[in-house]
């Protein structure tokens, strides 16, 4: 078996490869089958949205943080050699904590949000958590996430993204997340003014063209809780379709 060290370094050379690395979020151990037998994939990325709902709970660090490290720690197991990066919220009050406890579970990459705090508060939530992954002797992912362009103004989104961008950065993290619907201009200049294969973008109906993420220098595209609403869509659609009379659609292939 892989160590968690090298597949963390296996990692970081994913986010620094020119090549887009792209990661199909799982939520549980048969969805971590399902796309670690993928061909293609290289690495595995938890949702917290995902997870949480799929345990019973809201979005927004509701679940607590043994359930959630508990997850992931199956969904390592599950991706056997393969890295795996998980979504950790914002650190449920312990970023450190919270990243040592990920690095024990296997994880060796996470996002860690910043849920557009103060930005002195923000930046020590990543410096604490590069801390605990240094202590813990991996060179971990930390990919440090902005809420620039979901929670504050269109106007002033991008110049709040790079400023953020840069500190969390010079802080220690590997790379730097921006979830939202950017247009090409938008994430040009992100890339520009935080350097190539720094810059890691969601898959969102409406997105640019994976190509063209590749094309301006993007690391990585993630897809969050999308994949699990492209599952739930095909679920709901089954459910519609035998409610009226039909059964399971062509094509369909047994996983489980």
């Amino acid at each position: 078996m892989t160590s968690t060290a090298e597949k963390a370094t296996r990692l970081q050379e994913l986010h620094a490869a020119p090549e887009l690395l792209l990661v199909v979020n799982v939520w549980d151990a048969i969805t971590a089958k399902v796309v670690a037998e993928t061909p293609g994939t290289q690495a595995l990325a938890t949702p917290s949205h995902g997870i949480a709902a799929s345990r019973g709970y809201p979005d927004g660090e509701k679940i607590p943080r043994d359930e959630m490290i508990a997850e992931v720690a199956l969904i390592v197991r599950t991706a056997g050699d393969l890295p795996v990066t998980a979504d950790l919220e914002a650190g449920y009050g312990d970023p450190g904590g919270t990243i040592a406890r990920a690095i024990e579970a296997g994880a060796v990459g996470a996002n860690l949000e910043d849920q557009m705090k103060p930005l002195g508060e923000a930046v020590k939530a990543v410096e604490a958590a590069v801390e605990a992954a240094r202590k813990a002797g991996v060179d971990f992912v930390l990919n440090a996430r902005t809420d620039a362009f979901i929670k504050t103004d269109p106007e002033t989104a991008l110049t709040e993204a790079i400023t953020r961008g840069r500190a969390y950065l010079d802080a220690g993290a590997s790379n730097f997340f921006v979830p939202g619907k950017l247009d090409e201009a938008q994430v040009a200049r992100l890339v520009e003014e935080l350097g190539e294969r720094k810059v890691n973008l969601i898959g969102i109906p409406g997105s640019i063209p994976l190509a063209r993420a590749q094309e301006l220098g993007v690391s990585r595209v993630s897809y969050g809780p999308w994949s699990q609403n492209v599952a739930l869509t095909a679920l709901a659609k089954l459910a519609e379709d035998v409610y009226a009379g039909g059964g399971l659609p062509a094509g369909t292939r047994k996983l489980n």
